[in-house]
């Protein structure tokens, strides 16, 4: 009978280690994404360990859904018991040990709804990042032609306005080029907008309804 079991996750080939009560080792195999659910599925109800990595939350939901009982553990803790050169069973071994250990700290499984207000956040955030190396990149090529606005949005309006205007300020070849970046941060802005009032909308209707942006995002990545 399997006690407890530490699976090391991957995009495509898994290594799961089990051990019986007695702590002796029953498993160790390598199974590939599609028979991860299968395996658990066969199996009475034990403790499963992983590390709260890339899709642990996501594994964590399904094979918790078959019976078991999931625990998420840091990746820094688990590396105390990692008792040989690192590899994959190695690493599977280490997190079925670790996930047993009375002391270890363990993170909460994110909902699908959790994971998806913190994805709302996350490609705000891209996006922002990405506005403002478009920005840059625009404030810099119109500067090599003479072209200098203050720092802020109202400058950048005012380089846009220098784009769209139809007079001899640039080159045919200079505005094309130009305006493929104008183009660029209008939409950015849009979907930044757009994400922004979504946030709201999520914030509103949530259990994070009364905590500040910075709070509602928090709640998200509990």
């Amino acid at each position: 009978m399997i006690a407890r079991i530490g699976i090391d996750i991957a995009k495509n080939v898994f290594h799961v280690h089990g051990v019986c009560p007695a702590e002796r080792q029953l498993i160790s195999r390598n199974l590939r994404r599609s028979q991860v659910l299968a395996f658990f599925g066969k199996l009475e109800p034990c403790l499963v360990g992983m590390e709260a990595c890339a899709t642990a939350h996501y594994w964590a939901r399904e094979i918790a859904a078959l019976g078991h009982e999931v625990r998420l553990m840091p990746p820094k803790y688990v590396k105390a018991y990692l008792k040989r050169q690192k590899n994959d069973a190695a690493d599977a071994a280490a997190i079925c040990e670790a996930v047993g250990r009375p002391d270890m700290r363990f993170v909460p499984v994110k909902s699908r709804d959790q994971q998806a207000a913190l994805m709302l956040h996350r490609a705000r955030d891209l996006l922002i990042r990405q506005r403002t190396m478009l920005i840059n990149a625009f404030r810099a090529h119109l500067a090599e032609i003479g072209h200098v606005a203050a720092v802020g949005r109202t400058g950048v309006t005012e380089l846009l306005e220098v784009v769209k205007a139809d007079d001899d300020r640039l080159s045919p070849l200079e505005r094309e080029t130009l305006s493929h970046l104008a183009g660029q941060i209008g939409d950015a802005t849009a979907r930044i907008t757009a994400l922004e009032k979504r946030i709201l909308v999520w914030h509103r209707s949530s259990e994070a309804w009364g905590l500040m942006p910075e709070g509602a995002e928090s709640y998200a990545k509990a």
